[in-house]
């Protein structure tokens, strides 16, 4: 594959903040011209680099999930993973939510960067810090990785369609949090 000149990288990259910021806003509403006046560039440089605006949109979402998973990853051997778990959970739904194609393309099943192999990384990342809160017993053991993007997709609905119901997102905790039996179990279990 041919190397990028440094000046096309800079207009790649000013073209994916741009679209970046312009999706969060709108979703797959807004105009690549928009994209294009925003960043700064002309639309021919848009249209060079992603020959349509589904390929920036999954440019996008890509780079944002796959910052997801690397930070699950990160996380993956931290001190308290219930802690760790929940504060990760809170925070995916914090971000996601306050960009509306990141909200899409998780909620989309197999669709856009999910279907790039990003959306395998993020749900793989994901289900380590469950099973390691799991196993400290801070996190009920019948939740697996496909219930919980199910969970994170219905705290994003609530999210985006009742802004500012912290609490709502908090009862999604709760009912994750394990029982104390469950947590007692758990950490007599060698």
């Amino acid at each position: 594959m041919e190397k990028m000149r440094a000046d096309a990288r800079r207009n790649r990259a000013k073209v994916l903040a741009a679209a970046e910021e312009a999706f969060a806003l709108d979703g797959l509403a807004v105009p690549l011209d928009d994209i294009a006046r925003l960043a700064g560039v002309g639309a021919g440089t848009v249209y060079r680099h992603f020959p349509s605006k589904e390929a920036l949109f999954q440019a996008v979402v890509l780079e944002r999930i796959q910052q997801f998973a690397e930070e699950a990853r990160a996380l993956a051997t931290a001190e308290d993973p219930g802690a760790v778990f929940v504060d990760y959970f809170v925070r995916v739904i914090k971000q996601a939510s306050l960009n509306r194609a990141i909200c899409d393309a998780l909620a989309e099943s197999g669709e856009h960067a999910l279907k790039a192999g990003a959306g395998d990384e993020f749900r793989a990342a994901l289900a380590e810090l469950l099973a390691r809160a799991q196993a400290a017993g801070a996190v009920r053991p019948d939740i697996d990785g496909d219930d919980l993007r199910a969970l994170i997709v219905g705290c994003l609905a609530v999210e985006r369609y009742a802004p500012g119901s912290a609490h709502l997102v908090r009862v999604v905790i709760d009912g994750l949090r394990a029982s104390d039996r469950a947590a007692s179990a758990a950490a007599t279990t060698p």
